[in-house]
Parts: C-alpha cells; sequence; structure tokens
C-alpha cells in the first residue's frame, strides 16, 4: 500500500472510530474502567483531624512523633491491545475480513483510553510476537498503532496465543486493562489465562466469521489452510466430515468461553457480520 493510501485509510477509520468513542464510549469505558485504587505517597507528621488508621507506626516509633502516610488516588490506566495477526485473520466470506474488524475494533477501544488519559500499547503476535509498540498516551500514538495493523506484514502465518500472554505478562508490570482480539482457534492456553487473569483487567475478543462453523455440502472443494498454506481436498458431502468439522469449531468455541470464564476474565463473541457498538456497550454495561 502506498502512503497515499494508508495515510487516506488511516484517516478514515480514525474520523469513524473516534466519533464512536467520543459520543458513546468515552462515558461507557470511564466508568467500567477505574484507577487502581489509592497509591503511597509520602510519610508526613500527624496533623489534627488526620485519620488515626493512617498512622505508620514503624514511623512514629522511630521519631517518638506521631506520622500519617500519605496516599494519592492513582487514576491513569494503562490499556494493552493484543493482536491475532496470524493467517486466519485474514479471512472474509462477507462485507470485511476478520482483520478488517480488528483494527476498527482496536481503533475504537484505543480512542476510548484516549479520552480518559490513559496509556495505550499494542502487542501483535501469531506464532511468536511480532511487533511490540509500549504503551504511551495521545492521538499521534494511537494512530501509529492503527497505522501499523493495517499496513504491517506478519512474518509467521500460525498461532500462538499462549507465548504472547506470556511474553505481555512479563513486559507489562503493573495492572493493565487487557483486550485480545483473535478467532483463539489455537489450544491450549488455559495456564497463561488464568496467570495472566490474575495480575490484569483480561478481556477476550472472539472475532469470527458465521461460515466458518459450518462446511456446507459441495461435493469435494480444495481448502486452502491460512496458517499453513496447505491445500487440502475435503469431500464435503460426507456428512460424517461435516459434523466432525463442526464438533471441531464448537470445542475450540467451548474451550475459549469457559477458560476465560474459569480465570474471571470477560468474553466478547463479535461476528464480522455484527454491530460492533452494541457488542462494546453491551458489554461495558454488564460490568460491576
Amino acid at each position: 500500500m502506498d502512503t497515499k493510501s494508508l495515510l487516506k485509510k488511516v484517516r478514515t477509520i480514525e474520523i469513524k472510530t473516534r466519533r464512536l468513542s467520543d459520543h458513546i464510549f468515552g462515558g461507557e469505558y470511564h466508568s467500567k474502567f477505574k484507577g487502581r485504587g489509592m497509591t503511597f505517597s509520602e510519610v508526613r507528621q500527624y496533623q489534627y483531624g488526620d485519620d488515626i488508621r493512617s498512622i505508620d507506626w514503624n514511623v512514629t516509633a522511630r521519631t517518638n512523633e506521631p506520622h500519617v502516610k500519605v496516599f494519592e488516588e492513582e487514576r491513569e490506566l494503562t490499556m494493552m491491545l493484543m493482536v491475532d495477526v496470524s493467517g486466519s485473520a485474514l479471512f472474509g466470506t462477507t462485507v470485511q475480513r476478520k482483520k478488517d474488524l480488528i483494527t476498527e475494533l482496536s481503533a475504537t477501544l484505543a480512542f476510548s483510553a484516549t479520552q480518559n488519559n490513559d496509556k495505550i500499547g499494542l502487542l501483535m503476535f501469531s506464532d511468536q510476537v511480532e511487533r511490540f509498540v509500549p504503551p504511551k498516551k495521545g492521538r499521534s500514538h494511537v494512530l501509529r498503532i492503527i497505522r501499523d495493523l493495517i499496513e504491517y506484514e506478519p512474518q509467521h502465518k500460525a498461532t500462538d496465543f499462549k507465548a504472547a500472554l506470556e511474553f505481555m505478562s512479563s513486559v507489562i508490570k503493573k495492572k493493565a486493562i487487557v483486550f485480545v482480539l483473535s478467532d483463539f482457534m489455537s489450544s491450549p492456553y488455559d495456564t497463561a489465562v488464568r496467570i495472566a487473569a490474575k495480575k490484569h483487567d483480561l478481556t477476550g475478543i472472539r472475532i469470527f466469521d458465521p461460515k466458518e462453523a459450518v462446511i456446507p455440502n459441495l461435493g469435494l472443494v480444495p481448502v486452502l489452510d491460512q496458517e499453513s498454506d496447505q491445500v487440502r481436498y475435503i469431500n464435503t458431502s460426507s456428512r460424517r466430515v461435516r459434523n466432525a468439522y463442526q464438533t471441531s469449531y464448537q470445542e475450540h468455541l467451548n474451550y475459549f468461553q469457559e477458560t476465560f470464564k474459569r480465570a474471571g476474565a470477560g468474553t466478547i463473541d463479535c461476528a464480522v457480520t455484527d454491530n460492533y457498538v452494541k457488542k462494546l456497550l453491551g458489554y461495558f454495561k454488564q460490568r460491576r
């Protein structure tokens, strides 16, 4: 994609998603993703009216004068967008590919975080970490993230969600809001999700095309595996083949939902044909 076309596409996505963030998601995001509470600031001498529960007894004993701990409310948050850029993200049979929806969703979430003056980071993964953009604030940083999502060409096509989660947990030391955008067609990753959810506010957003759920009866057809580049001929007229595929698909879906639920993490299912505005709003409103 040439520079002019890229900038035009970035601008188009910014106009659409920023409007959604400003008028729809800003308040919901702010109210549902709050700061981490109170962070220690300093110790000072006790003053009349101070809460005795804040007395620092160690310093008081050392100085023979009452001292209290001073805390400040910690409002700043960090949002991490973990984006699956494996071969299956290029799949799409209707108005857009999974990759296109992932880009719009990511931009909407990023601009919502910007309204809250939060930092936003990006981790793109296949079966390895493809690109890591450290969290920063501001519109220009969000636009850089959108450009990366549009133009980056992954080096690998397979998927290893577990390795990506482990990397994220190792580089993001403080609690963060983490959105994982993927079709979640790889496994296992239950242990990595459980560990990440203990440290971070984790949400898995499953992006899928409804045509992936079933194989139509079309006879013997060549099928390209986007993640291995292998072409296989499948006898779709066989009910056993169609049922086996549907069973496998449902198993991946159940594994995703049950794994995140057991870990205390959130989930969103969003088809490329869905209104993602309603999906995000519904999710934000149901959070406590």
